[in-house]
């Protein structure tokens, strides 16, 4: 999810009170909170798990077991720095080592765990494997977490400054909501993955992917894959609960092209997108002098090669009088 939403989280629960755990605990929520996407800095790095985004750091291993104690040492570090200067700490708390390194593992957790609801998915074992799981239960973007745990978040500081009431209970409350929330539109997920199979056009996916539309968050759109073709549907609780409102007829997804297999397994430039693609897409076009192979994945676009996670390579024919293609 984007890091705003990362962001909100750890702040809410530092509003829920855990901030006041010890020198540092708000840093020590937020930061954690936001930490995976680091990996975003390390695609050129030779070790495939860390090159992968969503993957190491997003993962049980990297994310929630390795990389808080070294947020915390380094929050540590900077208030050692601090006291030596003689800062005064507007809070008056002591810094407690041990409830900092909990709140860099809390905040840490909540990054995969949303990452999770998200149809982009998150390589939760990695580097053991390269499995992708996802839960489809959320928008990449939603603005009703950011409007929950925003106005959550804004009701607690004002009655922290103000000092009337329980300041935590804001935040409690908007965590829970979100809780209740995910939990309800995974429901609506698992109900939408199964509509396909349980009613017309009664498929046997091999994969199905979930992905609600931004905003009308109770919707989704259903894509499944079945004997190398890519099928879309419509699924609306209050349409019905076990039944697509609408579908589409399948369509070829190009994969099953010798060419097609060959570009994406040999072409260097597509290492990131095979190692992160559920539901490959290619459509080949033969030339004199070349084949341009171009792919997408069917969760984020219909066209292969549009878009801006669009790929494509080019193969040589090898006819006579062709020059070579540069590498892919």
């Amino acid at each position: 999810m984007d890091n705003l939403t990362h962001s909100l989280a750890g702040w809410a629960l530092g509003q829920a009170g855990l901030k006041r755990k010890t020198r540092k605990g708000l840093a020590a929520l937020i930061l954690g909170a936001n930490m995976p996407d680091i990996d975003v800095f390390f695609g050129w790095v030779p070790w495939v798990p860390l090159a992968t985004h969503r993957g190491f750091t997003h993962g049980v291993v990297g994310g929630v077991l390795l990389m808080p104690p070294i947020l915390a040492a380094l929050l540590w570090l900077l208030d050692r720095w601090q006291v030596k200067r003689g800062a005064v700490f507007k809070s008056g708390l002591a810094m407690h080592v041990g409830w900092l390194v909990a709140l860099c593992y809390i905040g840490a957790a909540t990054h995969p765990l949303l990452d999770w609801q998200t149809s982009y998915a998150i390589q939760l074992f990695s580097p053991f494997s390269p499995r992708w799981y996802h839960n489809d239960s959320l928008f990449i973007i939603d603005v009703w977490i950011w409007l929950m745990l925003g106005s959550a978040v804004w009701l607690s500081r004002r009655r922290e400054k103000r000092g009337g009431g329980d300041w935590r209970q804001p935040a409690i409350v908007g965590i829970g909501a979100v809780f209740a929330y995910i939990c309800a539109n995974g429901v609506v997920s698992d109900l939408a993955s199964k509509a396909p199979r349980r009613a017309a056009p009664h498929a046997t996916p091999d994969s199905v992917v979930v992905s609600p539309p931004p905003v009308v968050f109770w919707k989704r759109n259903v894509i499944w894959r079945q004997d190398h073709a890519i099928s879309r549907g419509d699924y609306d609780p209050f349409h019905s609960l076990t039944a697509l409102e609408s579908y589409s007829a399948p369509v070829p997804d190009g994969m099953s092209d010798p060419l097609a297999r060959r570009a994406l397994l040999e072409t260097p430039g597509l290492a990131s997108f095979r190692r992160w693609s559920i539901l490959p897409m290619a459509q080949v076009t033969r030339e004199r002098c070349r084949i341009v192979v171009r792919f997408q994945d069917a969760r984020f676009g219909d066209r292969p090669g549009s878009g801006a996670l669009g790929r494509s390579a080019v193969l040589p024919t090898g006819a006579p009088g062709c020059a070579a293609p540069a590498p892919g």
